[in-house]
């Protein structure tokens, strides 16, 4: 077999990983399918100190309780325990997943869309042969079939993203939102090499208030506070939804143009993706 058939031949693996995926998946037998699901909720939230790194986000302790044994474990979130928490409250409450029998290999899962049915790893394997379907018909057909072919996908991805849908939840939260006094407590900081050895320094504001209802909060702040590394200290005024405190700004007008501009990058890929077929359509 020549170089050149074994080339015609990479459709086989994503393939191959795709159809393999959703057989286990209708099986049941996926690991998001095996594992234990319970609901958590966060019994202690821990301080982060002042310089620390943000990766590991903020330390809480979680409470569930076992199904098979009924058993109750107070478990700390140290360590690779799933997704990294920004935003804490005693009480609040999200999803864990473990491996039977093995409760302290939790996963902390705040967004279970697409997680319990285990089809992640098949859909990114759609994706990829796709993907490579598309640059094999524009090598082997050509330009028109190229614009075809990429602005199909352009559309195709920009209408199955989640983004608009999210922006515009989130905006009907902060709809009523409510603002009350917060306090920057510590500043993270991490030091990151780029491609040619030079160092810079990120920083994120660990910052706390108290809800109308009496619950203290706690924040890990990526974004949205201008000028975060003398910021320890200070003074703030925040606004939360009051269903939700982890919906939250320190600029709820930031916040809605953020919104705004997510929705206006999807709308533009559309746009950009109908184009491209139109004019594949035209050039064939």
């Amino acid at each position: 077999m020549s170089a050149y058939e074994v080339l015609g031949l990479w459709w086989v693996l994503p393939a191959g990983v795709a159809l393999s995926g959703y057989a286990l998946s209708l099986a049941g037998l996926t690991r998001a399918q095996r594992a234990v699901w319970v609901s958590a909720r966060v019994v202690r939230v821990g301080r982060l100190a002042h310089g620390a790194s943000k990766r590991s986000g903020l330390p809480v302790a979680i409470t569930f309780r076992d199904p098979s044994t009924r058993r109750e474990f107070v478990l700390p979130n140290t360590g690779r325990h799933g997704d990294v928490v920004h935003e804490a409250w005693v009480g609040r409450e999200f999803e864990v997943r473990y491996p039977p029998g093995h409760p302290h290999r939790f996963r902390i899962v705040l967004d279970t869309a697409g997680e319990k049915h285990g089809r992640i790893g098949s859909n990114c394997a759609v994706a990829l042969l796709l993907v490579g379907s598309v640059v094999h018909a524009a090598v082997v057909r050509g330009y028109p079939w190229a614009l075809l072919g990429f602005g199909a996908l352009f559309a195709a991805f920009a209408a199955a993203s989640p983004d608009i849908r999210q922006a515009r939840a989130r905006d009907a939260l902060m709809a009523s939102a409510v603002g009350v006094p917060a306090r920057v407590v510590a500043v993270t900081m991490d030091v990151h090499t780029d491609g040619e050895g030079e160092e810079f320094v990120s920083h994120a504001p660990v910052v706390r208030f108290t809800t109308r209802e009496g619950t203290e909060v706690t924040v890990l702040s990526l974004d949205g506070i201008p000028d975060p590394g003398p910021s320890l200290g200070r003074a703030l005024t925040v606004h939360y939804a009051p269903t939700d405190p982890a919906v939250w700004a320190a600029d709820p007008a930031a916040d809605r143009r953020g919104n705004a501009q997510a929705v206006g990058t999807i709308v533009t890929l559309l746009a950009v993706g109908a184009a491209a077929v139109a004019t594949g359509l035209v050039l064939l």
